[in-house]
């Protein structure tokens, strides 16, 4: 019999607000532990939580990215539990009636688009941090309330590969939408994975395996890689899989169990009475509404759509949102936007790289902490877009070479002077008098008589060569394709 999986993720990711969900201590990663806390965040008896309104916003708008529903009433309730790193032993969250509902995400996987159902994305506070040494253990509540949004999806994945393509396309909206910074390496982004297995198509759901507290993409995926061949293989074994929880061993490469539950586990969920329920006005929803952003996928296939680009530069401009602004901007004039798309990932981005990499070495030399080493950006290039469109049309018109433009943009990057001035005052216009370009390549066939011998005896590569030689002789200002004519037509001749 064959088998199939079937999976559901939770993600949980910070929201990027620069305070807690209930109080004005700092959000922020890397401070010493327990420095930013205060009265409320630790839970101390007799304080009051107030709500982040930023956080709000950016729960809704996480919903009309995802094309949820928002309710007009929600609430925050009670999830009673203890931890040490749950200060007040209960968890500030949503449980029936969360700010959206449902939805969707579309992504590409297998050469296609697939769509994935949301159940919700309900806004909670996060937890502490709990370190474990040799014989003790620390908490640190530094992340203890700060916004956290989760993300259920319906369980409509159906592979490792699938989750991750779906947890990528995830992080791309809600970085693009200004959602969160999904800094993995902070613990900004975290996920626990619902996985089971039935026979292939059946519609009745197997037994439920959570694994726990997932913090990487990859992680993700090593360990459905693993856990789906496992119930699989216990299945043909006769074995019963039950509902439990698992974690995952990175460096073993294996989940291990660490319990089992036949039932949910029973939080007394219960309306927080220090909160109000949240009703939003239609100004208020009109003003998120107004902050949305075109989606990932959807710029990509615009792109594709509107500008004839190719699935790779495409891709390229959907994730560098800045870069495919600045692409847009010099292409919407342009009547070949592919060539744009050309001189801004070959050579606008290696200048870029290239300029950084010298001023992150003259800063690190002025002896700056690596958080005040500044990067050149596309806001500061010295010349606008219109000066690469301007650029392309020269090529294209034949008026300079491919290799003169080479020099031309170096000079742009360097100067921001526009490129036509260049050319101009640098006498660097395209020889296209056949007059001229007869000469030179007479210079060049007198000069190499064995490359002519060559091509003529049949070697057409020996064409390349000499039509370098000419290239050399008009100091590269030659009509790289009225060159090659000539020299066929007299080398035939």
């Amino acid at each position: 019999m064959e088998y199939e999986a079937v999976i559901g993720l939770e993600t949980h990711v910070q929201l990027k607000t620069r305070s807690k969900m209930w109080c004005g201590c700092a959000n922020a990663f890397g401070a010493p532990p327990n420095t930013n806390v205060c009265p409320v965040c630790l839970g101390l008896p007799g304080v009051l939580p107030v709500p982040n309104e930023e956080a709000l916003r950016l729960t809704v708008l996480t919903g009309l990215l995802l094309h949820c529903e928002i309710p007009r009433r929600a609430k925050f309730d009670r999830k009673n539990y203890f931890y040490p790193d749950m200060p007040k032993n209960y968890q500030l969250s949503q449980y029936d009636q969360p700010s959206t509902l449902g939805g969707h995400l579309d992504f590409e996987f297998g050469g296609g688009i697939h769509r994935t159902r949301l159940t919700r994305a309900h806004l909670e506070e996060d937890v502490g941090k709990s370190t474990h040494f040799d014989r003790h253990s620390g908490v640190d509540f530094n992340r203890a309330g700060v916004p956290l949004l989760e993300i259920v999806s319906e369980p409509d994945l159906t592979s490792a590969d699938m989750a991750y393509a779906y947890l990528n396309a995830l992080k791309d909206v809600l970085v693009h939408g200004g959602i969160s910074d999904c800094d993995m390496e902070k613990g900004m982004v975290r996920c626990d994975v619902n996985v089971s297995v039935r026979p292939r198509g059946s519609q009745e759901l197997g037994a439920k395996i959570e694994i726990k507290n997932m913090n990487s993409f990859s992680g993700v995926r090593r360990a459905l890689e693993y856990e789906i061949p496992r119930q699989i293989q216990a299945v043909e074994r006769g074995e019963k899989l039950i509902q439990s929880t698992r974690r995952w061993d990175d460096v073993a490469g294996i989940t291990e169990e660490m319990r089992t539950k036949e039932d949910a586990h029973d939080y007394r969920y219960f309306p927080c009475p220090d909160l109000m329920p949240l009703e939003p006005s239609d100004d208020w929803l009109a003003a998120v509404r107004a902050r949305m952003t075109e989606l990932p996928l959807a710029r990509k296939q615009r792109f594709m759509r509107d500008y004839q680009l190719p699935a790779g530069d495409a891709e390229v401009f959907k994730n560098d949102v800045p870069l495919g602004d600045y692409f847009e901007a010099s292409a919407k004039h342009a009547p070949n936007p592919k060539a744009v798309a050309n001189w801004i990932i070959n050579n606008l981005q290696a200048r870029l790289s290239e300029a950084n990499e010298r001023l992150a070495a003259e800063q690190a030399a002025m002896g700056l902490e690596a958080g005040e080493v500044k990067s050149l950006t596309l806001p500061g290039l010295k010349f606008p877009p219109e000066a690469l469109t301007e650029l392309v049309a020269l090529v294209d018109a034949g008026k300079i070479s491919s290799k003169i433009a080479q020099d031309v943009f170096a000079e742009m990057f360097d100067s921001g002077e526009r490129p036509g001035a260049i050319v101009e005052r640098k006498g660097l216009l395209q020889v296209s008098d056949t007059g001229a370009l007869e000469q030179f390549c007479d210079q060049a066939i007198a000069a190499n008589p064995g490359p002519a011998a060559d091509f003529k005896a049949g070697k057409t590569a020996a064409l390349n060569f000499l039509k370098g030689q000419v290239m050399k002789l008009s100091r590269g200002k030659a009509n790289p394709a009225l060159v090659g004519e000539i020299l066929e037509h007299k080398l035939k001749a």
